[in-house]
This record gives structure tokens, C-alpha cells and sequence, in this order.
């Protein structure tokens, strides 16, 4: 009698990762194998790994060598992702343990053959338009482009994801209906550039029309990456008819001069004046940036032209990362390298007035009715909080999974809310009686 052959998949950094990942899952599910969530009992142990920061490629090594150490007699360890195809050569060198370097567009092997690495420059783009399973949550990202067109002067990906290749709408829109969610999140290096490298089949501004075939099949339809510059008045429009008033802006600093230093668009004042712009359409608007922190040559100046941003913009939600120097790029040429302890300094500064400022906004939120999609037994989520990146609603573990429920907001706890009837009050309300 065969014995079906199970395996496991680990997903590390950002969500256009997770994508990755399910449309590997998709391949091995139609190639008969099954999967498990325990990698001890698993014939196949995928890493899907992360190359973006020094962190996560330590992360990513880690990870292999501890799967690679736990993995059963006979069982086949794969590394696929952008360490793979960014380092792939010295990974299949450096860790021996390893059974095949994968890179994209290679497919996974279950038979002993000799490890593969791709020496193709450009990823294949099967790995985008493979089938994936329904989702097992009530949202799930949908990649609607892979690679990028800028030249950022502190990112490695277009080296190695290659220049931006824009997905058909029909595609995007077949996965849509397979995925079966109540909310999908469109996802990719550069979101709002999705079609330009088609002018004569998509067009530059298709984003627009795909979001609206999107919104036209779910409930809820949020995007994220949005660079600033392609955050065209029809773009927020057709974001804002979604429902879902939810901006992610990659804007990394707001000073002018160290932009340019960064290869960068913008300045603070264009960006201030684009979000207010869009408060005064949408006063419940949410938005999200990330900030670079110490990039070289930044200034006490520049950092304090980002502190006063911060302030002035009231952002719901803010990440700050301190530079990291990443073989290849532009950064990697310029003088004025910022200390260590410098960026430790400025990077504390930001987090603390930011927690200060996402703290007061979930507050203001107390006593409001909100909608939430219920994700999972008592945790929801409004349209001011996209999955796994920012915070939840604590909701009665009465509400069923993957569907949607009017709450009354009682209480914040830092970024979280807290819904009438959830355990969480419940258990306030206990303490408060003794």
C-alpha cells in the first residue's frame, strides 16, 4: 500500500511571501501530497525565507538549521524564497544539510535529485499564476504584480524579484473567486505602478479599474504598498468606494534633501497635504507608513523634520526600521554612515511618540459602533486594521468566524480594542469587583 507523503511549509517576512507560499502549498496538494503542521512527521520541510535585512536573512538561516535539525530520517529539507535566489550558490555551499536551493520559479522536489538552484536572473512568473487553496481565514492577500521598477537607493529586490510584471485582471479576478474570502488584500512590490509595464494592454492607472472588479466581488478590499507618487485622485476615489478607507503609504522620510539621498519622491509637506486631503473626504480614513531610520547622511536636521511629521500627520499606524546595509545598493556608496548607537537613539524617540499617538486615536474610537470582520473566536477586525500587521478587536466568542458584526467599542488597550461582550471585558469587569 503507498503511504501519501506529507509535508511542511515555514513562511518567513512580508505577506507577498505568504502568496508564495500558498501557491506552493497549491503545487503539492494537486501533486498528491498532504500536509501537516508538525514538520517532525513531515516527508517535504519547506523554508520559505526572507532576504530584505540582515535580520531576517539571520532569521532565515536559523530557521533552516532548526527545521533541518528536527526533521525525521529521510525527510527532504528545500529553501525557496529570496535568499534563495539572491544567495543561492552560497547557501547550497554553507548548508550542506539542505536537499535542494529552489529558487523561483524552480519547483519543489519530492525524489532525491541533485539540488537545484535557479540561474535564471529574472524569476519565472508560473510560481505567481499557480492555483492556490481556498483560504482558511476570512481574508487573504492576493499578489497582483511581481519585481519592481525603482531604484531605491537602499532596496535589493529588483536584483533579485526582477522589473515589475503586472498579472492579468482576469487571473487576479479567477483567484478572487477561488480564495472564496470575505476580504482581500492586494499586495505587491509596487501596488499603484500595477500596469504600467503593459501600456498597451493594461495601462498606466489599471490599478483603479482592478480595484473596482475586486470591491465588486467582496465585501472588503484593502491595499498595501502604496507609493506615494502614484497616489492619484482616482486611486483614493476608487479606494474610498471600497468602504474600506484604509492607506498604506511607503513614504521611508519625509525630508526633501534626504529623499533625493534615497532615490526617493516627495517631501513631509506634499505628504501631509495628501493625507489631509484625504481626512477631509474621509474623516475616518486610517493610515499606515513606514520610516528608515539612519540611512546615511541622515542629519539631526532631517531627523527632526521626520519627528515633527510624526506629529503633525497623526498616523494610526507607523513602523520604523534602523538602515541596514544591503550588498548591491546605492546606500552602499554613500559617505556619512550613521553610528549604531546613534540610530538606536533616534529610532527609540520615534516608537515612543508614535505608540503615544496610536494609543490616543484607539481611544478615540471608545464608545463608537464599529464593523467588524470576525477572523477568528473572539478577534475581529474595523477598516482601520489590516491582518496581521496592526491591531484587533477583541469581540464576543458568540460571533462566528468569517462573518461580519456591528460591535461596540468599551475599552483600548495600546493598539487593540476591546468589543461589549468580549472575554477581555469580561474579565475586567471580574477584577474590578474584588
Amino acid at each position: 500500500m503507498l503511504v501519501q507523503q506529507r509535508f511542511y511549509v515555514e513562511t518567513l517576512g512580508c505577506p507577498k511571501n505568504d502568496v508564495d507560499s500558498d501557491k506552493i502549498v497549491g503545487t503539492l496538494l494537486a501533486d498528491g501530497l498532504i500536509a501537516t503542521d508538525d514538520p517532525t512527521l513531515a516527508d517535504l520541510v519547506v523554508v520559505n525565507t526572507c532576504a530584505f535585512i540582515e535580520d531576517a536573512r539571520k532569521e532565515s538561516i536559523d530557521t533552516v538549521l532548526a527545521l533541518g535539525a528536527q526533521r525525521k530520517d529521510g525527510a527532504r529539507l528545500v529553501v525557496t524564497g529570496c535568499m534563495a535566489e539572491r544567495y543561492g550558490a552560497e547557501l547550497a555551499e554553507a548548508l550542506p544539510e539542505v536537499d535542494q536551493v529552489a529558487g523561483f520559479g524552480v519547483p519543489v522536489q519530492m525524489g532525491r535529485k541533485p539540488i537545484s538552484i535557479s540561474a535564471a536572473p529574472i524569476p519565472s512568473f508560473d510560481l505567481l499564476n499557480l492555483p492556490r487553496p481556498k483560504s482558511t481565514d476570512p481574508w487573504a492577500y492576493v499578489k497582483i504584480a511581481e519585481g519592481c521598477d525603482r531604484n531605491c537607493g537602499f532596496c535589493a529586490i529588483p536584483s533579485f524579484r526582477g522589473p515589475q510584471r503586472s498579472r492579468d485582471i482576469s487571473q487576479i479576478l479567477h483567484e478572487v473567486d477561488e480564495l472564496g474570502a470575505k476580504e482581500i488584500v492586494l499586495i505587491a512590490q509596487d501596488l499603484a505602478s500595477y500596469g504600467k509595464d503593459r501600456p498597451g494592454e493594461l495601462g498606466a492607472g489599471s490599478i483603479v479599474p482592478l480595484v473596482r472588479a475586486v470591491a465588486a466581488k467582496v465585501k472588503r478590499t484593502r491595499l498595501l504598498y502604496l507609493y506615494p507618487s502614484d497616489l492619484s485622485d482616482e486611486l483614493i476615489a476608487a479606494i474610498l468606494e471600497t468602504g474600506v478607507p484604509y492607506f498604506d503609504l511607503s513614504l521611508q522620510h519625509v525630508s526633501k534633501t534626504h529623499l533625493r539621498r534615497m532615490r526617493r519622491w516627495g517631501d513631509g509637506e506634499r505628504f501631509l497635504k495628501r493625507i489631509n486631503d484625504i481626512r477631509a473626504l474621509s474623516p475616518d480614513a486610517a493610515f499606515r507608513s513606514n520610516f528608515i531610520v539612519g540611512y546615511p547622511g541622515e542629519t539631526e536636521e532631517d531627523h527632526d523634520q521626520l519627528l515633527q511629521f510624526v506629529e503633525d500627520a497623526q498616523l494610526d499606524w507607523c513602523g520604523f526600521f534602523t538602515f541596514s546595509p544591503e550588498e548591491g545598493t546605492h546606500a552602499m556608496t554613500l559617505p556619512d554612515h550613521v553610528p549604531t548607537e546613534l540610530m538606536n537613539e533616534r529610532i527609540a524617540e520615534l516608537r515612543e511618540m508614535q505608540d503615544s499617538i496610536t494609543a490616543v486615536r484607539r481611544d478615540a474610537l471608545i464608545g463608537r459602533t464599529l464593523e467588524v470582520l470576525v477572523d477568528e473566536v473572539g478577534i475581529g477586525r474595523t477598516h482601520w486594521e489590516a491582518p496581521s500587521i496592526d491591531g484587533i478587536v477583541h469581540v464576543s466568542r458568540d460571533l462566528p468566524v468569517g462573518e461580519f458584526a456591528n460591535v461596540m467599542i468599551v475599552d483600548a488597550m495600546g493598539p487593540d480594542l476591546v468589543a461589549e461582550g468580549s472575554s477581555v471585558e469580561d474579565s475586567d469587569d471580574e477584577q474590578g469587583d474584588f
